[in-house]
């Protein structure tokens, strides 16, 4: 699940999933860090999910992925698209 909350300077990205979608951590991976695991490692929440949020440019598109323990890649349904590369935001 992604919330967009846009300010004059740049967007607060709310990256989400349920916690029960993956079992171990889970990072948001994608051009605005690299695609370097562990730099944006989502956290548990009361409510029962896992996220994390990341300021971001406004006016960009942003290329992502979630990854699991044990490599597993997933796709967030509520992305602006998806290709063959993972989900896209335009902020």
């Amino acid at each position: 699940m992604i919330r967009l909350k846009k300010s004059p300077a740049d967007v607060a990205v709310t990256f989400a999933l349920a916690e029960e979608a993956v079992t171990g951590p889970v990072s948001v991976v994608g051009d605005f860090n690299g695609w370097t695991p562990g730099t944006h490692t989502l956290k548990k929440r009361s409510n029962g999910t896992r996220s994390i949020v990341v300021k971001l440019p406004v006016g960009e598109q942003v290329r992502f992925r979630y990854l699991a323990d044990g490599g597993v890649w997933l796709d967030d349904p509520t992305a602006h698209a998806h290709d063959e590369q993972g989900s896209l935001l335009h902020l």
